[in-house]
């Protein structure tokens, strides 16, 4: 078997000394003006990025959502492909989850990607193909960042259990090929460390930490099971000086380095 997701993340941490993930979340409407002359805007925008990020990036995480057309997914062929030229993982955002042969072929994004995120709502079996892939990385969302996000994983069950606890117990047990991870946001402080204390041995994916304003202290504190895990920032890296014109990447990559060091205090 080829070597597992988080013991290839954890040596990419360990090289660059970062717990960063870069959101490439290349919204056509913000992409600089220069860029349109290219063939692939979204893959030239990606590029100079990647460019001025890699030495501080964990993790690149672009979310299907940017890519969802035919010029959109040459774009993140293209972009996957280099990033793994620069030596840095990638965790593909797509929240897949579905039942029978339609998971199965989601699960064939794993054939380009290191990882992915998954919803869990449909149950076990929706996540087995993606689950069995035992060399790539999940990701289960249980606390999400957004405001709306308590809506239904803040619910109560009979058990006296939150929602995201349930999953975050579930995800736990799902873990047979220790592949598996969640996603909590650094929103909500509160549940992110009580999930920790939940599941000790789980690595998260933290978003939140960027343009949402989350707790970067506790999305490294509770964050990272034995130093593996991910603070995801996408907006307030990629978009960081659009007035900048040409020189959007090196703002990129100095807004990329200033949440390593941030992060970095913390670990």
């Amino acid at each position: 078997m080829s070597e597992r997701f988080f013991d290839r993340l954890r040596a990419r941490i360990d090289r660059v000394d970062s717990v960063v993930s870069v959101g490439l979340d290349p919204d056509p409407a913000r992409i600089p003006d220069h860029l349109d002359e290219y063939d692939l805007p979204r893959w030239a925008f990606n590029r100079r990025i990647i460019d001025a990020t890699h030495e501080h990036a964990a993790c690149y995480k672009p979310n299907a959502a940017f890519y969802e057309d035919g010029d959109g997914w040459r774009a993140l062929r293209e972009t996957i492909a280099y990033a793994h030229g620069k030596d840095v993982p990638v965790l593909l955002d797509a929240k897949r989850g579905d039942i029978g042969n339609t998971s199965r072929q989601y699960a064939a994004l794993l054939d380009h990607a290191d990882a992915i995120t998954l919803n869990p709502y449909l149950g076990r079996d929706s996540l087995e193909p993606f689950l069995s892939r035992a060399d790539k990385g999940v990701f289960v969302l249980c606390r999400t960042s957004n405001p709306g996000g308590g809506d239904l994983q803040d619910l109560e069950l009979s058990s006296g259990e939150r929602v995201y606890e349930r999953v975050a117990a579930l995800a736990d047990l799902w873990n047979r090929n220790e592949n598996v991870g969640l996603v909590v946001g650094a929103t909500t402080p509160e549940e992110l460390e009580s999930v920790r204390e939940q599941v000790p041995d789980l690595p998260f994916l933290v978003p939140g930490v960027g343009a949402q304003g989350g707790d970067a202290e506790a999305a490294v504190t509770y964050g990272l099971a034995d130093g593996v895990g991910l603070v995801n920032s996408s907006r307030g890296i990629i978009f960081a000086d659009e007035e900048q014109g040409e020189g959007f990447a090196k703002a990129s990559g100095e807004a990329a380095k200033r949440l390593k060091k941030r992060l970095n205090q913390y670990r």
